[in-house]
């Protein structure tokens, strides 16, 4: 079986990270288009509620909450991420005249680069394992000879696994940066 890492890991990384921002810039040209930029304007708040939703996942692994299944929660995830991601963008457009809202827009764009780097690492390095240890197991090796040949490849996989240590520390700077930004709309909107 011919298998290729730029085929099976770095194309669709590229295509899901450009899905989004050419999903942006189709969106933000139709506004602009129709003469609907004011709908952009609050786009920004069911994303960040979209964002919110989707850690419904990380309580459920650090077991906050008990329902739903871990697999079907990490594609809610991933989904209302993306969406939720997609519409802050396309709130943000190329109307950003402060700081604070592009400091949090970055933030957020390093967090999703980040998640979806540890999605495909850790999948990749799943596969990998789960390879290695079926070839091994043709060759007719099991249990201490099979864990010893394993070891350092298992090793590494834990390792990648605290991924998550990395992006823990990216997903509470864009909290902080997103939740600063929206406290600061509340109180310089006009009101009147």
């Amino acid at each position: 079986m011919d298998r290729s890492l730029v085929r099976e890991e770095i194309i669709p990384f590229i295509l899901l990270l450009g899905s989004l921002i050419l999903a942006t810039i189709i969106i933000d040209a139709l506004l602009h288009q129709f003469d609907l930029v004011w709908i952009g304007r609050y786009l920004g708040i069911p994303g960040t509620i979209l964002i919110l939703l989707s850690f419904f996942y990380s309580m459920r692994k650090r077991k906050v909450i008990n329902f739903g299944k871990p697999k079907a929660l990490l594609v809610l995830h991933e989904t209302l991420t993306w969406l939720g991601a997609l519409m802050v963008l396309v709130h943000a457009g190329i109307h950003i005249y402060a700081i604070l809202p592009w400091l949090a827009l970055i933030a957020m764009m390093v967090n999703i680069i980040s998640g979806m780097t540890g999605k495909f690492l850790l999948d990749r390095s799943r596969r990998f394992i789960s390879e290695k240890k079926a070839a091994y197991s043709q060759q007719g090796l099991s249990g201490k000879a099979l864990e010893k040949q394993l070891f350092w490849d298992a090793t590494a996989f834990d390792l990648m696994k605290r991924w998550r240590a990395v992006h823990l520390p990216i997903t509470l700077a864009f909290a902080v940066l997103g939740t600063t930004h929206i406290l600061s709309i509340f109180l310089f909107w006009q009101w009147k």
